[in-house]
């Protein structure tokens, strides 16, 4: 059969299953993952954490990527239905070897993938493997070994998971909010059920039914109208604040009292001070994309920002290269540094918010509202047939003022500043604008938008 290879990503593999990816695809990837693990790791008793989310094509997906590792001579260990950070702590918080988790993220149903770590749950990366996996899922072409490996489970996962998050705070100082939190019928539903289980609060839940199908709204918070039934619940029934996570659970937003959605770069700033008590004068990291907010706090409180390339893994990739205790993304990833790895961990940023407001005494709104500094654009998608002569028309109107020259172009004046990035798999540009004021946002995004659609 003919493999579709643009399913092998940036940061996964991901594509609509069956036409692109499905059962074949699945045990070839499983085989070559196993390949791939077993050149880095020269012993001959490797186990792989293997685990999967609620779309309804993942357990046939599953038992046919297990088949694959195991056929190569690695053993598996099931961890079950669970969210990607619940299986980001089931490979690295009991020291496997590797893991695999079949997901497809805030795709919507008809998608289907597989995220893939090393030990530690470092991602595996396009620069890191996933290229490699490709070529070797297209030939075909596997040695056969004389020892199968063995499939065995693992239960339990999420509580410890749970446990463990519960250590990052004082849970007695949390005061009894009203939350509501909409998992958009994602794998955030069993670990946002049990946080709650140990706290004093009031947890409205919807669409926590777990289905693939995603039938009440698409599962990525990023777009704002897929939080309006979100928003409209926490005003209707005077709610705390609103918790909003993507279809697998890496990504959180949050909601104010008032029904809005709170910038993620100014969740990423108070989470960066947050951490920055523990660990004064820490190396904080962000993504290139604008949210000057972030830049401020960090520095009001003493720490050291550090600006990244967009993507997880490139983030996780730099936080562990200069030691850094946090980072997010302005997606919605939130990363912190444990004992066992680095990555996303929606329950522990849920509880240190819990905490702060109850420390602050404040309402999220009037928490929130004095960080309100800068006015975004938000994320603007343009198709464009000659990415390159895009930023040469870019470099040539605003090159004086180029601030950054990786992962696009950033550019930057005293009220207001931009990045504007090329799709890895489209024919797209994503721009990102920020400003002082509404009205220079208006202008100068219309201005920059002309130049990349001319």
């Amino acid at each position: 059969m003919k493999i579709a290879e643009h399913i092998f990503k940036t940061y996964d593999i991901r594509g609509l299953y069956p036409e692109e990816l499905n059962e074949d695809v699945a045990y070839r990837t499983g085989r070559a993952f196993a390949e791939l693990i077993k050149k880095e790791i020269p012993r001959s008793d490797i186990t792989v954490a293997v685990g999967q989310d609620m779309r309804i094509s993942s357990p046939s997906l599953f038992e046919a990527v297990v088949k694959g590792i195991t056929d190569q001579g690695l053993s598996v260990v099931d961890i079950g239905l669970v969210s990607t950070p619940t299986f980001y702590f089931g490979v690295s918080f009991y020291g496997y070897d590797a893991g695999l988790q079949v997901s497809a993220s805030h795709n919507p149903g008809k998608y289907n993938g597989f995220k893939m770590t090393r030990a530690n749950a470092v991602p595996i990366s396009g620069d890191t493997g996933i290229l490699e996996i490709r070529d070797m899922v297209v030939k075909n072409e596997f040695p056969e070994v004389e020892k199968k490996g063995s499939v065995s489970k693992r239960e339990g996962v999420l509580p410890e998971q749970i446990q463990f998050a519960l250590t990052y705070v004082n849970k007695e100082q949390i005061k009894p909010f009203k939350i509501v939190v909409d998992t958009a019928n994602g794998m955030g539903g069993p670990l946002v059920e049990e946080l709650f289980k140990f706290l004093p609060c009031e947890l409205i839940k919807m669409y926590f039914e777990l289905d693939g199908n995603f039938p009440n709204h698409e599962a990525d918070p990023l777009k704002d109208e897929n939080n309006e039934a979100l928003q409209k619940k926490v005003v209707e029934v005077g709610a705390d604040f609103g918790v909003a996570l993507d279809g697998d659970a890496d990504r959180i937003f949050f909601i104010d009292n008032t029904g809005k959605t709170v910038e993620p770069a100014i969740v990423r700033g108070i989470l960066a001070q947050i951490f920055l008590r523990d660990n004064p004068g820490a190396k904080i990291c962000y993504d290139i994309r604008p949210g000057k907010i972030t830049i401020d706090m960090i520095t009001e409180a003493g720490g050291v920002p550090v600006v990244t390339r967009v993507g997880h893994s490139l983030i996780k990739e730099k936080m562990r290269e200069i030691d850094s205790v946090f980072a997010g993304e302005s997606s919605g990833h939130f990363f912190v540094k444990m004992p066992h790895g680095t990555f996303e961990v929606p329950e522990i940023i849920t509880l240190k918010i819990l905490e702060e407001l109850s420390r602050s005494g404040q309402t999220m709104r009037e928490y929130v509202q004095p960080l309100e500094r800068y006015i975004h654009s938000g994320e603007i998608n343009f198709a464009v047939t000659d990415k390159a002569a895009v930023f040469a028309k870019l470099k040539e109107k605003y090159g004086q003022n180029l601030q950054y020259d990786f992962d696009g172009l950033s550019f930057t004046w005293p009220d207001w500043w931009f990045n504007v990035r090329a799709s890895n798999t489209e024919n797209k540009m994503r721009l990102n604008l920020e400003s002082t004021s509404e009205e220079v946002m208006k202008e100068k995004t219309k201005e920059v938008s002309e130049i990349i659609k001319s």
